[in-house]
């Protein structure tokens, strides 16, 4: 009892102290989650498992197309991938189809990897910046 409040306290306070590019590494990171455990829940034929798993992954999705920034260029691309992929979730949950819930993970996972390499890029170049500033001021 005491290991899953204490955990559930950590999620909380993980969640709550993250920045919004984490948020986003988070959510891709529960959306792969999701779609793995809906393949798993078909694998074992718990068809309303796989319904709810496919369900999470469908919100998170939305919440991607919901708070996508549409004032840079690349976001209209993205809104039109987070649509498909939606709408092939749907498709899945109704088919209870592996094959496309395969097909969207590959999707999300790319996603994933390819917004921690930009986190990634991101933090060196402000710890370069900073590191410019310190030895300018020096």
């Amino acid at each position: 009892m005491y290991t899953n409040n204490g955990y559930e306290r950590y999620i909380e306070n993980s969640v709550n102290t993250a920045t919004p590019e984490e948020l986003s590494l988070m959510l891709y990171n529960g959306l792969i989650k999701f779609i793995m455990q809906a393949e798993m829940a078909l694998e074992e034929k718990n068809i309303e498992k796989a319904n709810n798993c496919i369900i999470r992954a469908q919100d998170i999705v939305r919440e991607f197309q919901v708070t996508l920034d549409m004032r840079y260029a690349i976001s209209e691309s993205l809104n039109l991938l987070y649509d498909y992929m939606y709408r092939r979730l749907v498709e899945a949950n109704i088919r209870k189809d592996r094959e496309i819930l395969s097909e969207v993970l590959g999707l999300a996972k790319e996603l994933r990897d390819t917004w921690a390499q930009a986190m990634k890029l991101a933090r060196q170049q402000s710890a370069a910046e900073s590191q410019a500033r310190a030895v300018g001021q020096g």
